[in-house]
């Protein structure tokens, strides 16, 4: 096994370290979502947490993890005699973003549970991470079905595998740890608010810290074990700390005073349910005992505040996180009058190895980072899109107000990612048929097995009440569900569409779409066009809000390179289906259907536009004419796609639900 990178040595990243040291000391806080951009230490300081944790106590040959002390009465390995326990590290399991349903919550041998009756089962990771830290990188990137499956056993605290009335539970109580690059898209709501604590981390912008950094992870990759040995003393004192904070925390009394500042906070910031309020008491009574003392004052909850509130605070995916820390302040201090300091008198705390206030490390004693922190890119590096110029350029418009829209889907049924969009078949959904497994079994079809294996009885000897069951017997459900779609816009930002007010309507549409984009798990992306040439402004990602930021900063003026547009979008998506054959596509071109600028460009539009036709792509045109004389382009492009033209009137009057419906209809009409 690798040496780990030590926590101790990780340079800056005070709140992820802080953080992550309270789940430490009590899993009670419930665990810590971890956002930042790539190379920050995030993986290394979560993975380098496990080595500081206290080794656990659990019953000898059980493959859940019981307590000795207070073993499960309905553990699978049990019933447990009393006294036969043994000491093991707490474990870090990772969990894969591509990880199986049988993987996560462990597999039962169907073939042994009808043949013979017995529940054969294999634990899957949630059995191994019980007791210990379940860690999933780039949680945002995890499907559907795995999320639901996280969300049942963090609140119920164990897990249940069920297949065909036969039934296996354990118990799964962990500490849930997720890191995330919040480019790449957003978590479901209802897995953000499991997370009892989140931080933002970023790569330090002083060159001396940013030295140390590269100098650390030099000396690492270097010799790993000689490097950790040299922080052994200061991994041993934080160790220490923990178990000291853990046996103080019982003592630790969160008065009546330090309570109401919890509840005026949570109320004042307008946060969802009561969850934030109980994570609030438990990370403020958690810094009180990492701080050595044994009663709650109002800079622990101010901190606690600023870890267990930012996430819980948004209301969709484009409100940035974090707090009013002026609207904090003045809470905590209208609230005032909390239990002063402890009634043993300790209100100069010992800070601890870290130094700080609370035990939290000053900036010059910080444990240090992992090398693999890369810097960031320049300022312009993949940040907005450079306009492509032209005379009349006007500054960007704001998006008027976004509305609720209806489901836009792709005709057929694909194979896609797990969404919310389009039919598809998937492994959840409704059963439809069934068929032979293609590798291991995930969902029995019951009839069908049972239909193949009855005629063979007799050959097989069969003598007592059980079905004799052969593995070429059992048969996999087919489910229809549900799958995401890339959806590409394509935005005309050339003169005529210009006037502000069209473009703050055009720009709040599109925003609507991308509200609903997030809420349907699909990837999105951005194509633009004006003066001389067509850009990618965003190309495909699961990111909304990135698309958002895009879309709000995009200027207009200059010609309409209409025919650019569409084949800078066909290039886009015949790219994205080498990457990605099973995602289908849904292209939505907002214009007013006018080409200018070089020669034929309205000809050359039309037999840009029979492209996406002829690969059968779903489309959709808001057409964005305005004025008591209409020309009808954009109803004449939506024919040349083989789509619908829709106006922005019509779109805001939630009549999209058929556009799609009417695009196939009209191909089938052809």
């Amino acid at each position: 096994m690798s040496t780990p990178f030590p926590f101790t040595a990780v340079v800056g990243q005070d709140d992820l370290r802080l953080a992550l040291l309270l789940n430490a000391v009590s899993p009670a806080v419930g665990g810590v979502l971890v956002r930042g951009e790539k190379g920050t230490a995030k993986s290394t300081a979560v993975r380098a947490l496990s080595a500081l944790l206290p080794e656990v106590d659990v019953v000898s040959g059980c493959r859940f993890s019981c307590d000795p002390d207070s073993p499960d009465p309905g553990c699978p390995d049990g019933p447990h005699e009393p006294g036969a326990f043994a000491s093991r590290p707490a474990r870090m399991i990772e969990l894969p973003v591509g990880a199986s349903e049988d993987r996560l919550v462990g597999a039962l041998d169907i073939e042994r549970a009808l043949s013979e009756g017995v529940k054969a089962f294999e634990p899957g990771l949630l059995a191994d991470a019980h007791r210990g830290i379940l860690y999933v990188d780039e949680v945002n990137l995890l499907h559907d079905h795995l999320v639901d499956l996280l969300l049942d056993a963090a609140a119920m605290g164990a897990s249940y595998v069920e297949r065909e009335g036969v039934s296996v539970r354990h118990a799964a109580r962990f500490l849930l740890v997720g890191t995330m690059n919040p480019e790449e898209g957003e978590l479901r709501p209802q897995l953000l608010d499991r997370f009892g604590l989140t931080v933002e981390v970023a790569a330090s912008r002083e060159p001396d810290q940013r030295v140390e950094v590269v100098r650390r992870r030099l000396a690492y990759d270097d010799d790993p074990a000689g490097f950790a040995a040299r922080w052994a003393d200061e991994e041993a004192a934080v160790r220490a700390r923990i178990v000291a904070a853990r046996e103080l925390l019982p003592s630790v009394r969160l008065g009546d005073g330090a309570l109401r500042q919890i509840a005026a906070t949570c109320a004042a910031f307008e946060v969802d349910g009561m969850r934030a309020d109980i994570v609030m008491a438990r990370t403020a009574t958690a810094l009180a005992a990492w701080a050595g003392r044994t009663s709650v004052l109002a800079e622990d909850v101010r901190q606690a505040a600023l870890l267990a509130l930012p996430h819980r605070r948004r209301r969709n995916p484009f409100d940035a996180p974090g707090l009013d820390e002026d609207k904090l302040d003045e809470t905590l201090e209208e609230f005032g009058g909390q239990d002063g300091p402890g009634e043993d008198g300790d209100d100069d705390p010992d800070p601890g190895p870290g130094g700080g206030p609370g035990g939290q490390p000053e900036p010059d004693d910080a444990p240090q980072g992992d090398g693999d922190a890369a810097a960031r890119p320049e300022a312009g590096e993949g940040g907005e899109p450079q306009p492509s110029g032209g005379a009349g350029e006007q500054s960007p418009a704001r998006a008027a107000e976004p509305f609720r829209t209806k489901v836009l889907s792709v005709p057929g049924l694909g194979e896609g990612a797990a969404g919310r969009r389009s039919r598809a078949r998937a492994e959840h959904g409704r059963t439809i048929g069934a068929r032979r497994p293609r590798g291991a079994l995930t969902k029995l079809h019951l009839a069908a097995t049972v239909q193949a294996a009855a005629p063979h009885q007799r050959a097989r000897g069969r003598s007592g009440p059980g079905l004799v069951v052969r593995r070429d017997d059992l048969r996999q459900a087919t489910r229809e569900g549900r799958e995401g779609n890339l959806v590409l816009f394509v935005v005309d930002a050339s003169g005529s569409m210009a006037a502000r007010q069209r473009m703050g309507a055009v720009k709040g549409a599109v925003l609507s779409l991308l509200l609903d984009a997030y809420q349907r798990r699909d990837k999105v992306g951005l194509v633009t066009f004006r003066g001389s040439a067509a850009e990618v402004a965003l190309p495909p990602t699961s990111s909304v809000d990135a698309a958002a930021v895009r879309l709000e900063s995009l200027p207009t003026g200059g010609r309409t390179p209409l025919a650019a547009g569409l084949l800078r979008a066909h290039e886009v998506l015949r790219v994205e289906r080498l990457r990605d054959p099973a995602r289908r596509a849904l292209v939505v071109v907002v214009t007013d259907g006018r080409a200018t600028g070089g020669p034929e460009p309205v000809a050359l539009a039309g037999r840009a536009a029979r492209l996406f036709a002829a690969d059968g792509t779903a489309s959709v045109v808001v057409d964005c004419e305005s004025g008591p004389v209409r020309l009808g382009l954009a109803g004449q492009l939506a024919g040349e796609l083989g789509g619908t033209a829709v106006t922005l009137d019509e779109l805001r009057a939630d009549s999209i639900a058929g556009l799609v419906k009417d695009a196939q209809g009209s191909r089938r009409a052809a």
